[in-house]
């Protein structure tokens, strides 16, 4: 399509499956690929990672396949499925394309990430699967996650147990924790996960990734809920700006979606002279920042005010009284959801979750009520924190990943939020926020560094988050590659 942005300059010698989102829709266009051929290739090379990474759920390459020739047949004709947004064409036709679990497609189960769930084809698509549906999307998976979407882990009673591809003993986090893993090893460009407290940011973060925890409501979701959102997890920020011109149009069924707003999603260009940012190293609360993680992101905020930023420190915007709260509030919900289940269903869920609710059959009115209410509260000091910067940095998780089989970086269920503290409050304040990675430890794990906006601009933090992913491309390192792979090389 002649208006699509210029994609990012990518390595000629990569596999196709691992092109840029808008390289791969431009040798479409130009009948240098067909949609068919970037399939084939994403499926080898996903089925010999699938072993030791298991980051897929009910995977259908024949359906995708027969998905992949209807597209290859529309460029054929130059009538991809596009739809016009703030004055360009944009499709997704013909790529590959993950989706979390819990966002429901027609006629796959949702388990949930639990062995507990009684598993039933959805009736209908949620609408990030309705929206890339509609643009030719070729939906060939949907990715694993916790029991519940309650870990930041690949831990799960129902999927197997799921990596991080940079290191097959570490953890991918979650709990988009599929999603993560599949972005890193290369399974094509597009993956969306979910965030309620850090779901995209965290794994997205210890992955090496970009992910995106839109504003409250600008890309519509089923079912809603306080602080939950759905949002891309790439390789590349153009390729999460793509999918946010795709994913943020309207549908009636989210009661706390935003408004429909045309936003010229892939103008990623910032002037950063005279840019107030935030620097927030102390969050208040939970684990102490790994002296490794501290040090990459001062190398972040070094290089904003190098390129002409003004970089203020910033005090902590949460209190470990309003995070108690909110953990009353969670295993009270989680407690009532679980509790409600036959017994039998109820000894599925994993041990972990089990531990972490058993509190809440003890919690009274008034600690139920006051543990709600600190999601305002959360949300007024955040806002409030914030509001002199134009954007504020930070760590993405205080500490780099954790052992495969744990369900968090300290395995603790009665300390269960210790490493989202940097992440929480801002899904309560509905503020966007990124992540990208800001360099590597001495054990050659990713370090994220996170990026929040002020209310409702999404565009804005994609756009510091692009300029920042050229500040920082020398603290990059080639993607990792499956244990064969290295082995043959």
């Amino acid at each position: 399509m002649q208006d699509l942005t210029p994609a990012a300059a990518s390595d000629s010698a990569a596999p196709v499956h691992e092109w840029p989102a808008l390289r791969l829709l431009r040798a479409y266009e130009s009948r240098e690929l067909s949609p068919v051929e970037v399939l084939d290739s994403l499926a080898a090379h996903a089925q010999r990672w699938e072993p030791q990474l298991q980051a897929l759920y009910a995977p259908d390459f024949d359906a995708a396949r027969e998905a992949a020739r209807a597209s290859e047949a529309r460029w054929a004709r130059g009538e991809p499925l596009a739809v016009p947004v703030a004055g360009q064409r944009i499709t997704l036709d013909g790529l590959p394309l993950t989706l979390k679990e819990n966002i429901a497609s027609r006629g796959t189960p949702v388990p949930l990430g639990t062995a507990a769930t009684e598993l039933q084809p959805a009736a209908e698509d949620a609408p990030p699967a309705a929206r890339a549906r509609e643009l030719g999307a070729v939906l060939f998976a949907k990715t694993t996650m916790p029991d519940y979407g309650m870990l930041s882990s690949g831990l799960s009673s129902f999927h197997p147990l799921t990596r991080n591809p940079w290191d097959l003993r570490k953890n991918p986090g979650g709990s988009s924790a599929g999603a993560a893993a599949a972005a890193a090893a290369g399974y094509g460009p597009l993956h969306v996960g979910t965030d309620i407290g850090g779901s995209i940011r965290l794994p997205a973060g210890w992955c090496g990734l970009f992910g995106l925890k839109p504003s409250l409501g600008r890309i519509p979701i089923k079912p809603p809920f306080a602080g939950r959102v759905a949002g891309p997890m790439t390789r590349r920020v153009e390729d999460a700006a793509l999918l946010m011109a795709a994913l943020a149009r309207p549908d009636w069924r989210d009661g706390m979606s935003l408004p429909p707003q045309e936003l010229p999603w892939l103008d990623l260009n910032l002037d950063l002279r005279g840019l107030r940012i935030g620097l927030m190293l102390d969050a208040g609360w939970g684990l102490t920042v790994d002296s490794e993680v501290a040090a990459a992101v001062d190398e972040v905020a070094r290089r904003l005010a190098a390129a002409g930023c003004q970089v203020l420190p910033m005090g902590p915007c949460s209190t470990r009284a309003m995070i108690d709260g909110l953990d009353a509030f969670w295993r009270m919900r989680s407690w009532l959801d679980i509790s409600a289940l036959p017994e039998e269903r109820r000894a599925r869920v994993l041990p972990y979750i089990r531990a972490w609710v058993d509190r809440g059959a003890q919690l009274t009115a008034s600690e139920l009520f006051h543990g709600y209410s600190q999601m305002a509260a959360l949300r007024d000091a955040a806002l409030a924190t914030c509001q002199p910067f134009d954007f504020v940095i930070s760590p993405t998780c205080p500490v780099p990943s954790f052992p495969a089989e744990w369900a968090s970086p300290i395995h603790d269920p009665q300390r269960p939020f210790e490493h989202i503290a940097f992440t929480l409050p801002f899904n309560m304040s509905e503020q966007p926020a990124s992540t990208l990675n800001a360099g590597f430890t001495g054990a050659d794990l990713p370090i994220g560094v996170q990026v929040v906006g002020r209310r409702f601009d999404d565009l804005g933090v994609l756009r510091l988050s692009r300029q920042l992913e050229d500040l920082l491309a020398d603290r990059q390192r080639p993607w990792p590659q499956r244990p064969d792979a290295q082995a043959s090389s």
